[in-house]
């Protein structure tokens, strides 16, 4: 399945690329042209100056190939960065549009791969940015520099990319712990042409369904053995258990004898003789569901 899917995205990408040579180049007068143009709002004019320079997108986007997002992904951003040049490109400013629309899409390429590397932010000033797109590029020149002294490559690794991009050694670390920390969709694979996704090993903290449903069964059962158990007691009986029982918060014996017209002593008299009536209508049931219970009753 995975196999195919990456069939198709390198067919798509293959097809799009293809398109983007039926797109001639333009001249620098021509450029000019359509540029004021589209300043007095010829939309067909900055169409125009867009189709003209996508193929100038793809290569920028191969750039960042390594960081292992879909190119197509890649190029799309790409693509949002030269509509944004296109639109704020000043022709009497005698430079090419690429030359200034290479900023914008590099802009955007960057910040969709730094979104999609972490939930975490990696890059919330431009020397973490730029620490971040500059450092595999850095090391492998570092490494090239002091190779056959390992210990010598992993002390200039650090020092030097920090005096290279102005940053401090401790600022290199953390950057490379948090790169190699790169977040994973749990819905992944745990590996190539794996129907297993890392989610499979997530354990859950709910209750199980088979659980659930059982729980949800006794609990209905036993309320419907209590109402009918209840409905044995005369009128005061059962207003007695319900206010010194059922509820949450319990009225007091006094209260009680108060609202009947006797004394507190009978209240809980009747109160005795109701829970007595409650045990012998309930034990039976509840020695079924919960033995453990029954010498409670």
């Amino acid at each position: 399945m995975r196999a195919t899917e990456h069939s198709n995205s390198a067919s798509s990408l293959s097809t799009y690329l293809s398109e983007l040579q039926e797109y001639p180049l333009l001249t620098a007068a021509e450029e000019q042209r359509l540029a004021r143009r589209y300043r007095k709002s010829d939309l067909a004019a900055g169409h125009a100056l867009v189709t003209a320079n996508l193929r100038f997108v793809v290569k920028v986007a191969y750039e960042y190939r390594s960081y292992g997002l879909r190119m197509a992904d890649l190029i799309q951003e790409g693509n949002i960065g030269l509509v944004k040049a296109v639109q704020k490109f000043d022709p009497n400013k005698r430079i090419r549009l690429i030359s200034y629309a290479v900023w914008w899409i590099r802009a955007y390429v960057q910040s969709y791969i730094l979104k999609s590397w972490s939930l975490v932010k990696l890059g919330t000033t431009q020397a973490q940015r730029r620490l971040f797109f500059s450092l595999a590029r850095a090391k492998r020149e570092l490494e090239k520099m002091t190779r056959g002294d390992p210990a010598l490559a992993n002390l200039a690794n650090v020092e030097e990319l920090a005096q290279r991009l102005h940053v401090r050694p401790e600022e290199v670390r953390e950057m490379e712990q948090r790169m190699g920390g790169r977040d994973l969709s749990l819905d992944a694979p745990t590996e190539d042409g794996s129907e297993t996704s890392h989610l499979d090993f997530l354990v859950s903290h709910t209750e199980a369904q088979d659980d659930e449903f059982a729980r949800n069964e006794e609990s209905g059962m036993i309320r419907s053995r209590v109402r009918s158990a209840l409905e044995r007691l005369d009128p005061r009986e059962r207003f007695i258990i319900e206010h010194r029982t059922l509820n949450e918060k319990k009225v007091t014996l006094k209260l009680l004898g108060e609202h009947f017209g006797f004394s507190r002593e009978r209240a809980r008299q009747l109160e005795i003789r109701a829970m007595e009536k409650l045990k012998q209508a309930l034990g039976a049931f509840v020695s079924e569901v919960q033995p453990e219970a029954a010498h409670l009753f």
